[in-house]
Parts: structure tokens; C-alpha cells; sequence
């Protein structure tokens, strides 16, 4: 088996999130190709969970340095004199860099799980270089500086989204191959990344769900869910702006209604929205979301910014739980609006279509059923990762021709 070297900007657990579930699953499959070793800095609390990830972790070694570096306004000027973006300057360790050049010749191929861990790959590696591209940063960065708010705050984000773009495209650029979600892939093509070295993957959720038996309206309550990490700004961000623009309608139309918010670490500013609302409960951290499915109707996924594909969604989706969200909450996922979901862009239109599903159980019936479906025919992690690992296999068959064709090119010249 060849030796893969796998780079990820944080521990891939708890996974509690949709990029650290997608990192988390590729290990697993990666490991059952390639002999794997896990390379990361240990952010926040990381470190706490080291010993815990060590008993269930698929690889067979591990590489860890402490980083802790803040997202602050001196950071954010010393980024601008090295030339990185912020979130690189805060993933790199020169201990955790040191050790990855002095064992990256064991390896037959590295693979950048982010854009941040770049700096990690040693200039003079020869083997198979990979990039997985969780997101095209650059757009959460540019629909940020989109919305209404703090001039500043827009003007610095706008600036960011140059900064990771040049980055993500340089990193797409450097590399042999590169996996990207579809709508993420065209974002780099347009950047300026050959469209040849990008192939597709899917930023999947909890698919064992379609083995669970199917929600029943009747069993339900007049009750919506939102399932994402709460301290992530675009789910905050979607999350107000749903609070104090949508809410209000849903209870002016069904006073019973309630609303159950799950995730841990809220945003103050959330707590703060939440509050004059009986109806909506903070949640934190559940760790059996199948005692919120099982009583909700509806689903709500109020993103206005981000890149990708929405796990939460896929998730919802997944369960058979009809789920309305937004353009941005769709992006990525072939669903066709009416049939798999519902999706809205204003306050008005985004009510209108919870309201519907509070109330009509035919419709609530027909997006159950044919969004499973779409999972079940599109979106598995089984289906996902067999494509991976044939693409891997291809980029080393590339790769070895080509070093083959260049020795034997520099023996005929020498002889």
C-alpha cells in the first residue's frame, strides 16, 4: 500500500460540523487504500479531544502542534506584510512545519485538506500532490461584503476575498489534482484554475439516515429546526436576519408555533435575538438529532452567504424532512425547487413556503419522499468516495508515465 500524508487545519473531531464530517469520512476511506498519517495543528479546544480522536482515528500516525493565534486587527496586518491570508497566518506552526519536511519524502502522495495548510507542503516534494477544497472561500468572503452592515467590516471583507482568491486559485494551480464541489469548481475555473486538473466531489451528510423509517406528518408538531454550528458567521448572519424578518409572520399566522435552534457555542448576538420569543429554544449541542426530527415539521436552512454544499441541508433531506432555505442554501445540490424543496430569498416568500408546509401534508408528503430519494440516487458517501479513489488512481498512473517518459528522455540525451 502506498503511504498518504494527509494535512487538515484543525482536528477532524468532535465532528460537529459538515467539514469536519467530510474530513473525517474521506480519512476512513483514505485508509482503506493507503497507509495514512494525520497531520494537523490543534486549534482552540482541540487538544482536549487529542486523546479520544487517537482511540478511533483510522490513520496510523499522527502529527500535532498547539496553535493559537487570534483573529485580531494586529494579526490581521501581519498577514498583509507575509502575503497569506488570515486564516493561513493562523494555521501555521514552525515546529508542525519542520517535522512534515523531515518525513515528506516517506510519502508516495500529500494531501491539503483546505486551503490554509498550503505553507505545509514542501516545495521539493515529487510524490502526488492533492487538494480538497472544503468551499471557494473567496465567495463567503465576497457575499459578506455584500451584505448590509459596517462599512469597514464590508470594505475589509471585500479586501479578504482578493486575498483567498489569488490564494485558493494559486493553491488549485500548484497542485495534481484538485477535488472541489461542482458549483465550487466553477468558481475556480473562472479564477483562472485549469479545468482539466479539478474533478468533483460532494460535501456529503449523514446518509445512514435513509435506513431510518420514514417521519409521519401526523406525528408531528408545528415546530421548525435548524441544526449548524453557531458560532460560524454565515449561520449566524442567516439566522438573524431570519429571527427578525421571517419569525415574526410564522407567528403571526400559527401563535403555537415553536422553533428549536441546535449547535453549540450561539453567538451572543443570537441569544440576544432569541430572547423576546418564547417560541424558539437554543438547543446547543444535541447528540441525538433524531429527538428533533422525529416531532418537527419543517426544516429551515436561512443561509445569505457561504460556498459549498449546505451539509444541513443534504442532512434534512437525507432524514425526509422538508426543508425550506435559500438560493445559497441550494447552491450545489441538484434539486429541482417544488420537488425536493422549497427555496425562497425574501423574508415574505421564505414564510409563505413554511407556512405551506405547516399546513398541507400532501406537499409536506411529496418532498419527503422525493428528497430522499435524490440522496439515495446521487448523494452517498459509498458512491462518493469510489469515485475519489479512481481519480486518485488515475492522477498516480499520470504521474508515474510521466516520470517514466522523463528518465528516459534524460538517458537517451546522456547517452
Amino acid at each position: 500500500m502506498k503511504k498518504l500524508l494527509f494535512i487538515t487545519p484543525e482536528l477532524p473531531y468532535p465532528a460537529q460540523s459538515g467539514g469536519k464530517v467530510k474530513s473525517l469520512k474521506l480519512l476512513k476511506a483514505l485508509s482503506q487504500k493507503y497507509h495514512v498519517t494525520l497531520a494537523c495543528p490543534l486549534k482552540e479546544d482541540d487538544s482536549v479531544h487529542v486523546e479520544e480522536f487517537h482511540g478511533i482515528s483510522p490513520c496510523e500516525n499522527h502529527l500535532h502542534d498547539e496553535v493559537s493565534v487570534a483573529r485580531n486587527a494586529s494579526n490581521l496586518a501581519l498577514s498583509y506584510a507575509r502575503r497569506v491570508p488570515l486564516n493561513v497566518l493562523r494555521t501555521v506552526s514552525k515546529s508542525l512545519l519542520k517535522r512534515i519536511a523531515q518525513c515528506a519524502d516517506d510519502f508516495d502522495i500529500i494531501l491539503l485538506d483546505h486551503y490554509e495548510v498550503m505553507p505545509y507542503l514542501p516545495s521539493n516534494f515529487r510524490g502526488v500532490t492533492i487538494y480538497h477544497a472544503h468551499n471557494a472561500y473567496f465567495k463567503i468572503w465576497e457575499r459578506f461584503a455584500q451584505l448590509p452592515g459596517n462599512p469597514a467590516m464590508r470594505a475589509a471583507a471585500a479586501l479578504e476575498a482578493r486575498r483567498v482568491r489569488r490564494y485558493e486559485t494559486s493553491v488549485a494551480s500548484a497542485v495534481d489534482l484538485t477535488f472541489a464541489a461542482p458549483n465550487d469548481a466553477a468558481e475556480l475555473i473562472k479564477a483562472g484554475v485549469d479545468k482539466s486538473s479539478i474533478k468533483h466531489t460532494f460535501h456529503l451528510g449523514d446518509d445512514s439516515q435513509l435506513d431510518l423509517p420514514e417521519l409521519r406528518f401526523s406525528q408531528t408538531k408545528k415546530k421548525l429546526m435548524y441544526v449548524g454550528y453557531l458560532g460560524w458567521e454565515a449561520n449566524v448572519q442567516g439566522l438573524l436576519w431570519f429571527i427578525d424578518h421571517v419569525w415574526p409572520q410564522i407567528v403571526l399566522e400559527h401563535p403555537d408555533a415553536s422553533f428549536d435552534i441546535v449547535g453549540k457555542n450561539p453567538d451572543k448576538r443570537l441569544q440576544t435575538a432569541a430572547l423576546p420569543y418564547h417560541g424558539i429554544t437554543l438547543r446547543g449541542y444535541v447528540a441525538d438529532l433524531q429527538t428533533v426530527y422525529t416531532d418537527s415539521r419543517v426544516s429551515v436552512a436561512p443561509l445569505l452567504f457561504g460556498s459549498g454544499m449546505k451539509v444541513k441541508v443534504l442532512d434534512a433531506m437525507a432524514r425526509g424532512m422538508p426543508t425550506v432555505t435559500t438560493s445559497v442554501g441550494a447552491e450545489g445540490i441538484n434539486v429541482i425547487a417544488e420537488q425536493h424543496l422549497l427555496i425562497a430569498d425574501s423574508p415574505d416568500g421564505m414564510a409563505e413556503n413554511i407556512n405551506r408546509l405547516l399546513t398541507d401534508p400532501e406537499l409536506w408528503q411529496k418532498l419527503q419522499e422525493n428528497s430522499r430519494w435524490l440522496i439515495r440516487e446521487r448523494y452517498t458517501w459509498r458512491q462518493l468516495f469510489t469515485h475519489m479513489h479512481r481519480e486518485i488512481e488515475a492522477v498516480m498512473k499520470q504521474k508515474r508515465s510521466q516520470a517514466y517518459l522523463s528518465s528516459r528522455s534524460t538517458l537517451q540525451h546522456v547517452g
